[in-house]
């Protein structure tokens, strides 16, 4: 009898039943509410509200909010960048410095990260761990995916792609190298290890990936006696033709993570069960999480319009290059809640949550978000392609390479994490330095107008 209890339970749950999971249940069935390495990650920064003060509120609606304002604003260590968001907005009425805009912008826009992925979990709470990993799978990068689209519509499609690229290679070298080196020293008396079948998906997905960004690239040298609009027509179809097939394949990859090998993502929150004891019932309900969902979906979209208007002259005021801003800053503040949350984990020798926090960013990235922006640029009219410079694809390529070859092993040590980060540092003081005009031939192909054509 008490071994046929879990699956019933697990059943009433995915079929709505909010009753919450016993520790028991939470041992056997660790994403049984939908829980990722991203929400795991993301649980370290949040603290448990104190409602003693908002129980004594006689009115019920009036206490309910109170409750939900307090566990949503208050139940996160961040909080205290909330502050900037209005701010941002104040400075961008008030016509403050556009760099004031941007800054605060991009500091508001931290917390709002994190909360995504809390509500994404409350959420998930009600409806199953199905549709809670794909609303994981779609919303888990919500910031870059909105900040890409906001660009697009303004025709920067070189701020798409270096800020897309600068998050795939923040994820691969910086978020992955500081938890696998922290970790490392951390842990200095012991063997660290983690589970390689996650690691390998992981890789060959971004390996695939980079096949979609090198055969733009080398199909514009290959065919150099074609005239230039030929080409550039052909990189175009080839670009979405790629698109398509790398969103196929991350379909595939929902199905084998969510369906049919599910077991092999279990154990990153497995491993977490006995830290997380408060998270084990949900503390918002369902059409309240999604209320503040799509609120703060707004603030993140209003916020990242602000930041793609202001890059340039941020850039100006700031003398470094947008390629800098792109590639650097924007992915480094943008995604320090989920970064943090990593590293915590790699201190406490948990080295598959950190890993499926990075690598399933930067596979979310390179084979959700940057198809999906392609296809998106093509339905509203704007050439986008996948052809980028030597520049970004060779520090594309040797990042990738270079993860799959540290985590081959299945073990690891602080010497691979500070290899990663001098990677890192190695490719950022080279965006630095570079402050190339893209209108020369080696430059990222636009394929519009010169409308999308500025100086980096």
């Amino acid at each position: 009898m008490a071994s046929s209890a879990p699956p019933a339970e697990t059943w009433l749950l995915e079929n709505g039943n909010i009753k919450p999971l016993s520790k028991e249940m939470r041992h056997g069935h660790g994403r049984s509410h939908g829980r990722t390495a991203h929400n795991v990650s993301s649980s370290s920064l949040r603290k448990k509200s104190d409602l003693t003060l908002v129980r004594k509120v006689p009115c019920a609606i009036v206490r309910d909010v109170l409750a939900n304002v307090q566990e949503v604003i208050f139940g996160t260590k961040l909080f205290v960048l909330f502050i900037a968001i209005p701010f941002a907005i104040l400075a961008h009425y008030q016509n403050f410095g556009r760099s004031w805009v941007f800054g605060l912008s991009l500091l508001g826009l931290t917390p709002l990260a994190e909360r995504v992925s809390f509500f994404t979990e409350q959420i998930a709470f009600f409806t199953g761990p199905t549709v809670g990993g794909l609303l994981n799978a779609t919303c888990g990068n919500a910031t870059e995916l909105i900040i890409a689209i906001f660009a697009l519509m303004q025709h920067k499609v070189d701020v798409v792609k270096y800020s897309l690229l600068g998050s795939i290679l923040s994820n691969l070298l910086l978020v992955l190298g500081t938890s696998l080196f922290c970790g490392g020293i951390a842990n200095l008396s012991k063997e660290q290890k983690y589970d390689r079948k996650q690691a390998d998906v992981n890789s060959l997905l971004l390996l695939l990936g980079l096949l979609c960004h090198v055969l733009p690239l080398l199909f514009r040298y290959a065919d150099v006696g074609e005239s230039a609009a030929i080409t550039t027509e052909a990189v175009l179809q080839l670009s979405r033709v790629s698109c398509i097939v790398m969103l196929i394949a991350y379909i595939a990859y929902l199905v084998f993570q969510l369906w049919t090998h599910r077991q092999l993502f279990d154990a990153e929150a497995e491993d977490n069960q006995d830290d997380d004891a408060e998270d084990e019932e949900a503390v918002l309900g369902f059409w309240s999480a999604f209320a503040w969902l799509v609120g703060m979906t707004l603030i993140i979209a209003l916020l990242s319009e602000y930041v793609v208007g202001t890059i340039e002259v941020t850039s100006e005021s700031w003398g470094i290059s947008v390629s800098f801003i792109s590639v650097i800053l924007l992915p480094i503040v943008g995604n320090a809640a989920e970064h943090a949350g990593a590293v915590i984990f790699a201190f406490k020798n948990k080295l598959d949550i950190s890993l499926g926090v990075a690598l399933g960013s930067a596979t979310q990235i390179a084979m959700f978000v940057v198809p999906l922006c392609v296809i998106v640029a093509w339905i509203v009219g704007v050439r986008m392609d996948l052809d980028l410079n030597l520049l970004e694809t060779g520090s594309l390529a040797l990042s990738i390479i270079v993860t799959a070859f540290t985590l081959q092993d299945g073990t690891s040590h602080y010497i691979k994490g500070l290899v990663l980060l001098l990677c890192y540092i190695v490719i950022s003081a080279c965006f630095f330095v570079s402050n190339r005009p893209q209108t020369q031939p080696n430059a990222v192909n636009l394929g519009s107008s010169t409308e999308g054509i500025m100086r980096v």
